[in-house]
């Protein structure tokens, strides 16, 4: 018998789950997160294994959710020093790197670039043809700054990575073989500053990468489980570890992914809102056949603008932790909140805090921790926090609706025990079996995906031409992120025409999926 475990480390707690080979689950968990991340999966892994009964050797995937990329931006700890080589000049200097960051993050990236000739029109045709010696001579003298990695990148490079691609080669040459170079083509979507911006934040944290996953594989090592490790990544799908070892920014916004997937998976509805609520906040998002609706606008990341792929989310102060509080005539519920340390702060398991928790139990929600400590909260100030938190929700319900009709709405993470089975704005309220773990289980049950996006000239090579061409290359991505090839399909093909832009010009975004390799 084989066996798959999924593991997602939350700012909160740490969930995992073995599932059997027909994605069942065999054991469940959910831990604190500690301190040093590894520690919490330690006390995870021990616990369903034990639970399920089954032998480490009998592992044959193992898929890792984390919020270490996410993490270094935000706390701006860890991050490596980074050299810029942006192929713009003549035409794209007025603007340089690094113009519209948060003051607080460039100097830990320490602020070094150079612009050299070089970049495309949007149709791939030449803008300014490079010169390999001033490739090389900006190389040398962002080495003399002891940088740590190398994020390039060109005007329109997604629709022609040639001359990314020289630069890689002439690094290659003057650098260490092995030194870390990000590619904008690799990373980003169209327009330049966002997609420039998500390459320097995957080079300025692949060595916080490269650590975190080496740990991850040495717990799943001292607990005898041998099966290659995946990584979850934010649309839904998996790549390998040492994909990800490339591309870490990927992970960014992987957690409530994770628990859209899961959603999908448990509740068996394809289409819906899904409310994610953990022990601090809330995520909402949108499931589209099965898959995390991508967001079409530019994302910040710690404050950052960027443009690589992103679920469309919305998250809010509320979770189980939230602190409530009462002044004169007002009443709010978050931000605050107690976190992990909801077991020893909360009313019913004998703390003095007055947490959202407390709320649900008191109002009859949920049985959990002694009733009999919460028994005695004015009736009117739980009713004022239940409607609270409710609206809270039905607030970002309507706001993440592209109709003004009823939705499905999925609600799962451990602290769903705070809403009621009925919600304004949805046709029906879903609460799954496991639905507490429903992360966990979300990263267990990926699979591994390709995509493409780009703008090509439908007027010369032809629409249909065009169409099996980004297939093709997105099936091509899935394939080399680990899928199984004869299990590879399209699950989403967009086609957004650019009137801005001269000829017949269409962007197109693909994304292939498929099963692991088995």
């Amino acid at each position: 018998m084989s066996y798959k475990l999924g593991i997602d480390v939350g700012g909160t707690n740490t969930d995992a789950v073995i599932l059997d080979k027909e994605d069942r689950v065999m054991a469940k968990c959910k831990r604190p997160t500690t301190e040093d991340v590894s520690g919490g999966i330690r006390e995870a892994v021990d616990s369903v294994l034990k639970e399920a009964g089954v032998e480490s050797s009998q592992i044959v995937h193992a898929m890792l959710g984390t919020t270490h990329a996410t993490n270094a931006i935000v706390e701006r700890k860890g991050l490596s020093r980074i050299g810029v080589i942006r192929l713009c000049v003549p035409a794209g200097v007025s603007v340089p790197p690094y113009l519209d960051w948060p003051v607080d993050i460039v100097p830990y990236l320490g602020n070094h670039y150079e612009m050299v000739r070089g970049g495309y029109e949007f149709n791939g045709k030449l803008l300014s043809q490079p010169e390999k010696d001033e490739i090389r001579r900006a190389i040398e003298s962002l080495r003399k700054n002891k940088i740590e990695a190398l994020a390039v990148s060109s005007v329109f490079a997604p629709v022609n990575n040639e001359q990314e691609l020289l630069v890689k080669e002439i690094a290659v040459e003057v650098l260490e073989r092995d030194f870390p170079v990000s590619l904008s083509h690799e990373i980003g979507t169209i327009g330049i500053l966002e997609r420039e911006n998500a390459t320097i934040l995957n080079a300025a944290i692949l060595k916080i990468a490269d650590s975190a996953y080496g740990s991850f594989q040495d717990v799943l090592k001292e607990h005898g489980v041998k099966a290659d490790l995946f990584i979850t990544q934010n649309d839904g799908t998996l790549m390998s570890v040492d994909y990800a070892r490339m591309y870490p920014v990927f992970t960014i916004a992987s957690g409530p992914t994770n628990s859209l997937r899961g959603a999908a998976f448990l509740s068996g509805i394809k289409d819906a809102v899904v409310v994610d609520v953990g022990g601090t906040t809330t995520d909402v998002g949108i499931l589209k056949n099965g898959f995390p609706r991508e967001s079409t606008q530019a994302m910040q990341v710690g404050g950052v603008r960027t443009n690589f792929r992103m679920p469309d989310l919305i998250a809010i102060g509320l979770g189980g932790g939230s602190l409530v509080k009462k002044e004169q005539e007002s009443l709010t519920v978050g931000p605050e909140s107690v976190g992990y340390r909801i077991t020893q702060e909360a009313l019913i398991f004998g703390g003095k805090t007055l947490t959202a928790t407390d709320i649900a139990v008191a109002s009859g929600l949920t049985s959990l921790g002694d009733e009999v400590l919460v028994s005695k909260i004015d009736r009117k100030l739980v009713e004022r926090a239940s409607q609270r938190i409710r609206e809270m929700v039905e607030e970002v319900i309507d706001k993440m609706k592209t109709t003004s009709e009823d939705v499905p709405v999925v609600i799962v993470g451990g602290g769903s025990i705070l809403l009621p089975e009925k919600l304004k704005g949805a046709s029906r309220v879903s609460r799954p079996r496991d639905f507490d773990v429903a992360n966990a289980i979300g990263a267990a049950i990926s699979q591994v995906s390709g995509s493409i996006d780009g703008v090509y000239d439908v007027a010369t090579k032809g629409r249909e031409s065009v169409i099996e061409e980004v297939k093709e290359a997105a099936r091509k991505e899935a394939l080399k992120a680990g899928a199984d090839v004869n299990s590879i399909e399209i699950v989403d093909l967009e086609e957004i025409p650019l009137a801005y832009l001269p000829s017949n010009a269409v962007r197109f975004r693909v994304k292939a999926v498929g099963n692991l390799t088995k």
